[in-house]
């Protein structure tokens, strides 16, 4: 036997325990051996929380990683058939067959199941009814709760600390429902809170209270709780996840180490250190391990309620994502794969989601009965009532996919990029499965749909191009009875709005040969190295000189800061909104972001005067949203490029530039001829989406460049004593902040100085996203609002910029803006 294996007797069976020197977490050193000594060492507290529960598995076979290099995880459900017979088990009937779970009953499990790098234990908030440890047993599941569990989990600009404040809140709300509760520090990022109960209620019951008492302490606390799904609704908030009640829902062991990069615990807390929120952290395994011996199993009431009830047993559900989850596999794409269809509440949601796969189409799915019945739409949502539009019924979908935008790998089913095209609550009508919907749609303001529109989808059964029947339907949009107008009267729709409530449409990074698959359904225009501005004139009267305003994509008013450009208001006769670009012109009177720097953020007078003799700016207009009182929001690109030569004339400032005669290669090696960034190639019937990244507007750059997030900056020497040597950067993911990595090139002295300054300011004392070991060296922390720009030599595995270079600050972009 190697000496870096083990042979161990526990609960009397023998176990071989291997690579036992294996490091499962590089930042701390942990190795495997370490992690089966905790585990042995913490059963006695673990095991009676986890016992007669099926346990699933999050694995790590080569350890966590580190942030640079993460490992891999396996999620495992079923007990593998090598497994010892001697581990008790419950057989589950699922979509796909039978599975057998194993059942943490005592040591020698427990120890198996880390043999195998088990790192996370997972299980439900039900026991299994007696006789399930004997592995032939095939009965139905029982769901019925001994405990109620709320997971806090801190969006975006919330950490651990606003955790614990509404920790407090749930726990009041509970208490004064008769409730004890107890706390965790989830060992990720938030709090877990658990409330035992008597086991005589379902898991539909307890999940449906569990959500009702969420969507109660939103509506107390809206600034600072959220309690719905979707992901876009957290920044800001502490989201309840109320539905890790559901049956078939688990959540991770208390006593369970987490996959994070350093060997943090699921910990059992006091109500007594919560009282002081700024002094609470994650733990540690070996301070878990010292806790107990000094204070016992803190959640030994909770060890103790009475179990599963006897009450018969519920039924499952048909299983309604089974299509679904058949034709993706969860290892390859990140949708959505939950184990069941989810419950519908009383607001019932829609989304339309823009799907780039093989052909365009839109994807429109409705929430029904805890799943998203969904239609792929070839040419859109009509928008013509006497026009109606293919609508091909595609699979059920979990309703967790009304938030999903990304990239499905093109291997995979469905595979290219899905963006959210617009999304909202929906009223229905009618609903006769397999033949008619009728609903009325709720848009966003700046969505696809312009606000409110109702639609009715019919089965036209064998008319129609699939041989399937059932999948061959037709969309309608009717006329709203209530009126004379071909469609219901947007509620506040995009289109009717303020003209000063108008945010620019924002165009996605796209490759050539995407945009060169059907060059003649776009038109190109030279990209412009500056900062977008929307401009809203009022025209000279008689009566009035006329003005002009200025507002950046972030919403801030930049009037004064670029008085040169009032002269828009001498170049058109009629009250518009026009979208262009502010630039500063370099020696080579091309566009230069770098000049532009030196007049951005400025607002006193005396400044601006000063700096507007040295570097005077432009404005290149190239849309046009509203003329003389009409919103051309809705209207095409070509159509407002019409308009726009029309309503717009050039001045000494003010500039509108045509959109490029020629091909997409001339237009690409025009570009880079006049070292432009690149060409915007945008899709001529595309209507203007206020406020919306879309991908009907692409940008074809010649180089890389990516906004971040300043999140730190190390120590500078020599020249750079007085400043910094680095800034380390970061941008918004799914989960929070995702670490960049560092730039320390083009800076010149002056802006040295300058981000010294800010970055002072903005100190705090702990870094704002995990930043591997090396790059914390010397490092000090700032509170991630400084939003700036690189260039790039692409990405690497790893997730870090490749050969980055700083180009400026943009104070034109929400630091909330900056994804990965």
């Amino acid at each position: 036997m190697s000496s870096n294996e083990q042979q161990v007797s526990v609960d009397g069976h023998r176990l071989t325990l291997t690579n036992l020197d294996k490091v499962y977490y590089p930042e701390t050193g942990t190795t495997k051996g370490e992690v089966l000594d905790y585990y042995a060492r913490i059963a006695p507290y673990l095991i009676p929380h986890a016992q007669d529960r099926i346990a699933t598995r999050k694995r790590w076979v080569d350890g966590v990683g580190t942030p640079d290099d993460p490992g891999q995880v396996f999620f495992e459900k079923g007990l593998p058939d090598h497994a010892p017979s001697w581990i008790a088990t419950r057989s589950i009937k699922h979509s796909t067959g039978r599975k057998h779970y194993p059942l943490i009953q005592d040591q020698a499990t427990l120890t198996y199941l880390a043999q195998l790098a088990s790192l996370e234990l997972h299980i439900p908030q039900w026991r299994v009814s007696p006789g399930a440890s004997d592995p032939g047993t095939i009965t139905s599941d029982d769901r019925y709760p001994d405990r109620m569990v709320f997971d806090l989990d801190p969006g975006e600009g919330r950490a651990l600390v606003d955790c614990v404040e509404v920790a407090q809140l749930v726990r009041e709300l509970l208490n004064g429902m008769g409730l004890d509760v107890y706390p965790l520090t989830s060992g990720s990022k938030g709090i877990h809170l658990y409330a035992p109960l008597d086991g005589s209620a379902t898991s539909q019951e307890v999940s449906d209270v569990a959500h009702e008492l969420a969507r109660s302490l939103e509506a107390d606390h809206p600034k600072l709780i959220v309690s719905a799904m979707k992901k876009k609704l957290r920044k800001n908030k502490v989201f309840i996840d109320w539905s890790q009640n559901a049956a078939a829902k688990t959540t991770v062991a208390p006593y369970s180490l987490r996959g994070r990069f350093t060997p943090t615990v699921a910990a059992p807390r006091t109500w007594d250190e919560l009282d002081d929120p700024s002094t609470v952290e994650h733990l540690r395994f070996e301070e878990v391990l010292e806790r107990v011996d000094e204070l016992g199993d803190l959640l030994e009431p909770l060890a103790e309620t009475a179990g599963a009830s006897e009450a018969a047993s519920a039924t499952a559900p048909r299983d309604r994502l089974e299509v679904y989850r058949s034709k993706r596999d969860p290892k390859s794409t990140s949708e959505p794969i939950p184990e069941r269809h989810g419950t519908s509440g009383d607001a019932l949601t829609f989304v339309i989601q823009e799907h780039h796969a093989q052909a365009l189409h839109w994807d429109f799915r409705l929430e029904h009965e805890g799943i998203l019945a969904s239609w792929a739409l070839p040419k859109g949502p009509p928008t013509d009532p006497k026009k109606n539009h293919l609508a091909v019924q595609t699979e059920d979908h979990p309703i967790e996919y009304a938030t999903f935008e990304g990239t499905i790998p093109k291997d995979q089913y469905g595979g290219g990029e899905v963006t959210i095209w617009d999304w909202g609550t929906y009223e229905l009508e009618e609903w006769q499965d397999g033949k008619k919907v009728v609903a009325t749609l709720h848009g966003q303001v700046d969505g696809g749909l312009g606000g409110v529109r109702k639609f009715s989808l019919f089965n036209t059964g064998g008319s129609g191009p699939n041989k399937d029947p059932a999948k061959n339907w037709m969309i309608h949009l009717m006329k709203d009875p209530a009126s004379d107008s071909p469609e219901p009267e947007p509620a506040r729709a995009a289109d009717d709005a303020e003209p000063v409530d108008i945010e620019p449409m924002l165009a996605s990074l796209g490759k050539v040969e995407t945009v060169a698959r059907k060059e003649k359904d776009w038109s190109f225009e030279m990209k412009w190295d500056g900062i977008r501005a929307i401009a809203t004139v009022r025209a000279a009267t008689k009566d009035s000189d006329g003005s002009v305003t200025l507002t950046s994509r972030n919403g801030r008013d930049m009037t004064a800061t670029y008085p040169e450009l009032a002269e828009l208001v001498d170049c058109v006769d009629v009250d518009c909104v026009v979208d262009g670009e502010i630039v500063a012109l370099g020696p080579s009177s091309r566009p230069d972001f770098g000049r532009l720097q030196h007049r951005m953020g400025l607002t006193k007078s005396r400044d601006v005067e000063r700096e507007r003799s040295k570097t005077p700016v432009y404005l290149m207009v190239f849309d046009l949203l509203h003329s003389d009182g009409e919103s051309l929001l809705r209207t095409s690109y070509d159509q407002r490029r019409e308009r726009l030569a029309e309503v717009v004339s050039e001045g000494e400032n003010i500039y509108v530039p045509e959109a490029f005669e020629g091909s997409l290669d001339e237009a690409m090696k025009s570009s880079k001829e006049l070292d432009l960034e690149g060409v915007m190639a945008k899709q001529r019937d595309s209507v203007y989406l206020s406020g919306r990244r879309t991908r009907t507007w692409l940008k074809l750059k010649h180089s890389s460049t990516r906004d971040v997030l300043i999140v730190g900056w190390r120590t500078g020497n020599g020249e750079r004593a007085d400043t910094f040597a680095s800034l380390l950067l970061a941008a918004h993911g799914d989960e929070g902040l995702v670490y960049l990595g560092r730039v320390g090139t083009g800076f010149d002295q002056e802006q040295l100085q300058m981000l010294r300054k800010k970055l002072d300011q903005l100190s705090r004392k702990t870094p704002p996203v995990e930043i591997p070991a090396p790059d914390r060296r010397d490092a000090s922390w700032v509170t991630p609002s400084l939003v700036g720009e690189v260039t790039l030599g692409g990405i690497t595995e790893a997730g870090r910029l490749r050969h980055p270079v700083w180009r400026g600050l943009r104070e034109d972009i929400d630091p909330d803006d900056v994804g990965v």
